[in-house]
């Protein structure tokens, strides 16, 4: 038996899931890098900015320095600290997504009021809104698991709340939040055990729903046509969807080059944020996107993994948050990707880990570090010691 052999057999087993921190820390990086390089033309041609081309990078950086401290702060916290939480925090939601509507209290942005208005930096409750979304729906299965199967006492009080989180969102408005949020917290209610006929019925009165507010509203019609046939105005409602396919296409298999993108300057609106996947194609080619899709998989991978894990010894909320969050950033960044190839209607949904914006980022950081206090718990009852 060689030494080598026998130091690995001995070596202490790790105490968290350090594939998963390391996607995470991979991303934000490489996110880093790409919001500097995608706002580099926007920041100089902005008299806000101070015309200063590493504004957006400092910004980003100070927000990921207060996301990773945030984190490691979030880490600390035992897992059942959360769920007695849970109820609070979806409160506190509920009544920020309240507050932003207030004028003077919101911020309006390019037509929509998604910001509270304070002293120093934005605050988007919509963010805050899809983690306590999740932590309240795992909290809610567990608690009401004997009579989940129920309509009546199971399904419609979580539907009659979430009704109100959606009127509230729309009134932003912001489609793209409600749409993550409503995903997130109802398959943690069928994963819970919810009754596969009410499970079927909702999925039908969602589609309905979202058809019907599609039909009803002019702008979104007009980004539907736009999705459907880009070409057909892209000075007009296909104008983002067509820079975003030029961007793709001009990336090849290896791209043009970091910092060489054309469509960045000026052409592709909001390039540092929803369309920021856009530039990194085109940048970095189709293996900088593949590598982009493998880590978020990952993520979403390693945390039904961990969901199994804390099922097994009937840690139930700590299995359903742990699906949660990997539904929510799965699910995310799969609507980003799907609007930035083309897949997909234009929504702003910025790149979870990824894309410019303190709120998102500070939020993703704290999920990734509950999954991975998740992981650690398991891993010492597993050592047969307490969490």
């Amino acid at each position: 038996m060689t030494p080598t052999f026998v130091l690995a057999r001995n070596a202490p087993a790790a105490e968290y899931d350090r594939s998963l921190a390391w996607a995470g820390l991979l991303l934000a990086a490489t996110g880093l890098v790409m919001v500097y390089s995608a706002s580099i033309a926007t920041a100089e041609a902005n008299r806000y900015t101070g015309n200063s081309a590493a504004w957006f990078l400092v910004r980003h950086a100070t927000f990921m320095t207060v996301a990773f401290v945030a984190a490691v702060m979030v880490f600390l916290v035992p897992v059942k600290v959360w769920q007695r939480l849970a109820p609070l925090l979806f409160v506190v939601g509920v009544a920020l997504l309240v507050a932003v509507l207030i004028p003077g209290v919101g911020r309006d942005v390019n037509g929509a009021r998604r910001w509270l208005a304070l002293p120093v930096l934005g605050v988007q409750p919509s963010e805050l809104m899809k983690l306590a979304a999740v932590l309240y729906a795992a909290d809610y299965t567990v608690r009401r698991h004997s009579v989940l199967k129920s309509f009546k006492k199971g399904l419609l009080p979580m539907l009659v709340v979430m009704l109100v989180v959606s009127w509230l969102l729309l009134r932003e408005p912001d489609f793209g939040a409600l749409v993550v949020i409503a995903a997130s917290a109802f398959a943690v209610l069928f994963l819970g055990g919810m009754n596969g006929r009410h499970f079927c019925a909702l999925l039908g009165m969602l589609a309905a729903g979202f058809a019907l507010l599609v039909i009803a509203s002019p702008y979104r019609m007009q980004r539907i046509f736009g999705y459907m046939d880009p070409w057909r105005d892209p000075f007009g409602s296909g104008y983002q969807l067509s820079h975003a396919l030029i961007a793709f296409g001009r990336g090849e298999w290896l791209g043009v080059g970091l910092g060489a993108s054309v469509e960045k300057l000026h052409y592709l609106p909001e390039a540092h944020t929803d369309f920021l996947l856009a530039v990194l194609a085109e940048e970095l080619g189709l293996g900088g996107v593949a590598v982009v899709i493998a880590l978020f998989a990952w993520i979403v991978a390693r945390a039904f993994a961990i969901a199994r894990q804390a099922s097994s010894r009937e840690r139930h909320f700590a299995a359903l948050t742990a699906q949660g969050i990997g539904i929510w950033i799965g699910f995310q960044a799969f609507i980003n990707m799907g609007v930035n190839m083309g897949l997909l209607p234009t929504k702003g949904l910025t790149l979870p880990l990824m894309s410019y914006g303190g709120s998102g980022l500070v939020v993703n950081f704290i999920a990734l570090a509950i999954l991975l206090r998740i992981d650690w718990e398991n891993r010492q009852l597993a050592r047969g010691l307490h969490a």
